[in-house]
């Protein structure tokens, strides 16, 4: 499954590291990536130029602290390539925002015992606490800014959650659950469910430091845009008659100094995202055009759309680009929109006209653009993943780009990298499936070399050749990775994507296994008889599902996988994504049969291949019951199985230390059973 669509995470890999000593399996001296070279990552996840294209805000992601990942806000003076942290060395901060006249920067940030919005200088000095922010857990897919400034920079809008109304039958003895969406989309240690929380919309003055919540009520209100030349405030909230069971967002706006709200779209459909454009007279966002959107991930493509503030003439701008679109913004011109598209493999940044006409790509190349922010001065500064880093900030000026910073130049300094080739390749059906494959550090085309398939989640998502850490560290043991991004993935046009419907565990199965067999005969120094498989989420499910098919494969990693369609309807914390993949809900149409029709628990007495289960102890996207269905069923038939259950963990991996501790196990798995031999030992087993 997708969880959450603006949301990124690292997918855990395997390598043992006293494995990783700098020799492969033919023993020539590279100097390779090591497991625990994770905690000395950085990447740059966000950027903000400054009103004047002075000065460039980003967010940097690290690694090497106990827990999850954090971020820090930094500004970089652009005349001279300085940077300073804002804030505390050893705090945590994100999403900067710009105020209007460029003299202050607002940001999210934990401060001492203080949580909430902060203000600084345009240098990053003198900073105030200014409100409280709250979170909630409840799962909400792609929410937008948290932060927007009044167009006189003199007040600040920000998302913060209050208490809802069940929340005192929820935190009693006995528990009482009433809600349909009661279980949380993250755990950690705190509850088992949803807090019940609901996010509202709130103002505090820079000055006077007063605040001001401006929404109440069971609604959800988030991604906020204030006019730059009203008082009105554009938020995102779902108005169904029961939003726990039908997910429709629709755009909103809200007046900071009356308090009236006025509904702007009332669409079967689904709005993520809006803001205003420049001049304030129109706004762009996100939709879809389906009457049924699930709120975990949607095979539908979103698209660029543009209305009038008063919601009149909507129209899809991004029509023009086939291909599903991730985000939005306005040129300082007003006379063009940007986005993000998924394509081939990679995310690229399209500028769209506003008259209509041919979308034109500002930023290519293999890897992806994370997050970009465009100055009317001309230059744009993005975020991007290439092929051979994590995210780095880069300014690009007319049709020159130019690297901003090097978080990683040490770490990767004379490191070898392993090169990614892309082929395609008919299908079963004679579908051509784009496949990337990663080649082994010194491939030597004489001998053989073992080869793993990681399979990518969503469905609805893709691989390319940007930097994967995984398929990085397999290369350092002298194996290959496959990529196969099957019928049903994104970017390759919304056709593609749709092909999986009603047809899970299908025929994107079979294209991976075509994907397969592709490989062995393009590249005969791929061992045919040391083959592993693996991925995450439905990576995991068609890990799952393709072991029951074929016994080609010598051992299997599935993480975050279903194994039974039917259990996971019920029990997981969004009970609609089945029925936008198959068309009704399981209780409809016999789906129900389908689904156990689909599901690789029913065939579980097929599987001959050693299998590790992975999973999270507190993932509600795919509860860990369908790792322990699996388990007990492999462990019934007599095949070697083992479950590896992460505490604290959701939905895939999150801290570091699991993800080091999952790398070191998976190589020790597949050195095992490619009777490859392994030097040291695995983490312990409980």
């Amino acid at each position: 499954m997708a969880n959450q669509l603006m949301k990124r995470s690292w997918q855990p890999a395997g390598v043992l590291v006293a494995v990783l000593l700098g020799i492969n399996a033919e023993g020539a001296d590279i100097n390779p990536l090591r497991s625990t070279d994770l905690y000395k990552f950085h990447s740059v996840v966000d950027v903000r130029l400054s009103p004047d294209g002075d000065r460039l805000a980003y967010s940097v992601e690290s690694y090497d602290r106990p827990g999850r990942p954090y971020t820090q806000v930094w500004i970089m003076q652009l005349a001279n390539r300085k940077s300073v942290r804002v804030g505390a060395a050893d705090g945590i901060s994100s999403d900067p925002h710009w105020s209007p006249d460029g003299s202050s920067l607002a940001y999210l940030a934990n401060e001492g015992d203080k949580r909430g919005v902060f203000v600084s200088n345009r240098d990053g000095g003198q900073q105030q606490f200014l409100s409280q922010v709250l979170d909630t857990n409840s799962p909400l897919p792609f929410i937008g800014d948290m932060i927007s400034w009044s167009p006189d920079s003199k007040r600040i809008a920000f998302i913060s959650a209050t208490p809802g109304p069940e929340t005192a039958d929820a935190g009693g003895d006995p528990i009482v659950i009433t809600r349909y969406l009661y279980k949380p989309n993250w755990l950690e240690g705190l509850t088992r469910f949803n807090d019940n929380r609901r996010l509202h919309v709130f103002v505090v003055d820079i000055n006077s430091k007063q605040m001001r919540q401006l929404t109440t009520g069971k609604t959800y209100e988030h991604s906020i845009s204030w006019s730059p030349i009203s008082d009105e405030i554009l938020f995102v909230s779902n108005h169904a008659k029961d939003p726990d069971r039908v997910f429709n967002y629709d755009i909103f706006a809200l007046n900071a100094t009356t308090g009236t709200v006025r509904q702007i779209t009332n669409t079967s459909t689904v709005e993520y995202i809006p803001h205003w454009s420049p001049d304030g007279r129109l706004i762009a966002y996100l939709g879809t055009k389906r009457s049924l959107t699930s709120s975990e991930t949607t095979m539908e493509d979103t698209h660029v759309w543009v209305m009038n503030a008063d919601g009149t003439n909507r129209r899809e701008l991004g029509a023009a680009v086939n291909n599903r679109q991730d985000s939005v913004a306005w040129s300082p011109d007003n006379k063009s929109v940007y986005t993000t598209v998924e394509e081939g493999g990679s995310v690229h940044l399209y500028q769209i006209p506003l008259a209509g006409g041919q979308a034109a790509m500002t930023i290519g190349g293999r890897g992806n653009v994370a997050a970009w922010s465009a100055s009317t001065r001309g230059p744009i500064a993005y975020a991007f993943y290439g092929e051979h880093d994590l995210g780095e900030a880069f300014l690009k000026s007319g049709n020159k780009s130019e690297q901003l910073t090097n978080l990683n130049s040490t770490l990767i300094a004379g490191k070898d990298f392993a090169p990614v080739e892309a082929f395609t390749f008919q299908s079963f059906d004679g579908r051509p499936v784009e496949a990337f494959l990663t080649k082994p550090l010194g491939l030597d085309s004489s001998s053989k070399h073992p080869l793993v398939v990681e399979i990518h989640g969503g469905p609805h998502g893709q691989q390319g050749p940007e930097f994967s850490f995984q398929a990085q560290i397999y290369a350092a043991q002298g194996w290959a990775t496959l990529m196969v991004n099957y019928r049903g993935s994104t970017g390759y046009g919304q056709q593609f994507a749709d092909a999986i419907f009603g047809d899970q565990d299908g025929g994107e199965a079979r294209d991976v296994i075509y994907g397969v067999q592709a490989a062995l005969g393009d590249y005969g120094w791929i061992d045919p008889d040391r083959l592993g498989i693996g991925g995450v989420s439905y990576g995991g499910q068609l890990t799952d599902w393709v072991i029951t098919q074929t016994s080609i494969f010598k051992a299997a990693i599935p993480t975050a996988g279903i194994s039974n369609l039917v259990s996971f309807n019920y029990m997981a914390y969004y009970h609609d994504y089945l029925a936008v993949e198959f068309g009704v809900y399981p209780h409809q149409e016999n789906l129900m049969d389908k689904l156990w029709e689909r599901s690789a628990l029913r065939y579980v007495a097929r599987v001959r291949t050693p299998t590790m289960l992975v999973h999270g102890e507190n993932d509600n996207d795919v509860p860990i019951a369908e790792a322990e269905q699996y388990y007990i069923g492999l462990k019934d038939v007599g095949v070697e199985t083992i479950m590896v259950r992460y505490p604290r963990e959701g939905h895939g991996l999150q801290e570091p230390k699991h993800i080091v501790d999952f790398l070191d196990r998976s190589v020790a798995w597949f050195s095992q059973h490619f009777n490859l031999g392994v030097q040291g030992s695995a983490p312990a087993q409980q």
